[in-house]
């Protein structure tokens, strides 16, 4: 599975990349800490609404420590979506860690 690290993700947003950046956390966890830009797709929706996402662009999933979000991968995979996956290593806690610590950590 590929992963990014939030520093490399922090660059290539700052350098206008149109990634797309999808939390698969819950909706109360969105609501305490986000990073902006992000759209929210619960894991447990990730599959019915996979047609949201463009497989022409690459996806950059993030959870809260990185978990969820490999989870998510590996479904989408196996749903046969054919977009280009990556995983945030470490999630919202490593980009509150390395790129913007007001970002509040749980």
């Amino acid at each position: 599975m590929q992963e990014i690290t939030a520093t490399e993700l922090k660059k290539r947003l700052d350098s206008g990349e149109r990634v797309q950046l999808i939390d698969v956390r819950q909706p109360d966890e969105n609501a305490f800490a986000r990073i902006e830009g992000s759209k929210l797709i619960p894991l447990g929706d990730i599959v019915k609404r996979m047609d949201e996402l463009d497989p022409n662009r690459e996806t950059i999933l993030h959870c809260k420590a990185g978990g969820r979000s490999a989870k998510a991968i590996e479904v989408l995979q196996k749903a046969g979506f054919k977009g280009e996956l990556k995983n945030l290593r470490g999630g919202i806690t490593a980009w509150s860690n390395e790129v913007d610590p007001k970002i509040p950590k749980y």
